[in-house]
């Protein structure tokens, strides 16, 4: 149930690129793996109700945020566990010994996704970036807003809603910060500081292999001049070109993580600097297609088409 993994879907069916899509979450309940190696590549068949693919002829992996595997419920604890252990071990290591394209492996997509690694990185790229502070400390967080001489604002470290007991999902969106009302609950867990970029508009730039999708981002609401997350609604989106500084950059980003996607968003400045504040490596993209009309799912077809060795 992803319309994103949809578009992509139907743009490899439209090319007669054979697909097989499963959810890791139904093995090995509902889809079976049968590898055998022996001095190539493991060989095989995965395989669910509908479909079933050879190992040894997958060319690509489109990786969309699957749940982890899961035995039955009826396999008692601590035994249940270790299968499920197992099972990830079993299904993803076989898979990931593939030498196939991967958009993106998710241990390398894990890495990149944290910003503290993404900004240094960038920086030594010729990407511009916010002056950031990662804390615990009340005392050093008042202090570096206070040095600011300007506006600062506090953001999550990574992605992720707040999942509440009734059901509810929300997400936590960036907001401004009065260094006056820092208190004492910044020491109990980490927070994200930056200083606030002063901005005409924002870009989401999706990024398929080295092929580049920008949109600005404009925002017409307090709430989304913040955070565009926050109003989506009071959005308005117009393609847009990439500075050859910023292309140069973001590819060496890619490059350096050994990913085939992102979806990096900046904020566009006055003078018209772009300045980075992070990269999201399994980032959402269909409602830019949706809006621009740009081909990001075409591109992304294309991609896992060719199927080169990553």
């Amino acid at each position: 149930m992803d319309p994103t993994a949809d578009l992509v879907v139907d743009e490899l069916t439209r090319r007669k690129v054979p697909v097989m899509r499963f959810d890791m979450g139904d093995f090995p309940q509902r889809v079976t793996l049968t590898a055998e190696h022996d001095a190539a590549p493991w060989s095989g068949i995965l395989a669910d109700a509908y479909r079933s693919v050879r190992l040894e002829e997958v060319r690509a992996v489109y990786y969309r945020r699957p749940r982890l595997p899961a035995v039955s419920s009826t396999v008692p604890e601590p035994h249940r566990t270790w299968a499920d252990d197992q099972a990830l071990a079993g299904l993803l290591g076989a898979l990931y010994a593939l030498p196939v394209l991967w958009v993106n492996r998710p241990e390398i997509d894990g890495i990149a996704s944290h910003k503290p690694g993404q900004l240094p990185i960038a920086a030594t790229l010729g990407l511009r970036t916010p002056r950031s502070l990662i804390t615990t400390d009340p005392g050093a967080a008042r202090a570096f807003c206070e040095s600011m001489g300007g506006p600062v604002i506090c953001k999550p470290l990574m992605g992720g809603p707040l999942r509440y007991a009734d059901g509810r999902r929300n997400g936590v969106p960036t907001h401004l910060i009065d260094p006056a009302e820092i208190d004492d609950s910044v020491s109990l867990t980490a927070h994200l500081f930056q200083e606030w970029i002063d901005k005409i508009h924002e870009v989401r730039l999706t990024v398929v292999g080295s092929r580049m999708f920008a949109a600005e981002i404009h925002a017409g609401s307090d709430a989304a001049r913040i955070d565009w997350r926050s109003d989506y609604d009071a959005l308005t989106y117009e393609p847009c070109t990439v500075p050859e500084t910023v292309r140069r950059g973001v590819l060496g980003w890619l490059d350096r993580f050994n990913l085939n996607f992102g979806a990096f968003d900046f904020a566009v400045t006055p003078r018209g600097d772009w300045v980075l504040f992070e990269c999201n490596p399994s980032g959402e993209w269909s409602w830019i297609q949706k809006t621009t009309g740009m081909s990001i799912a075409a591109a992304l077809a294309e991609l896992l088409a060719e199927g080169k060795t990553s």
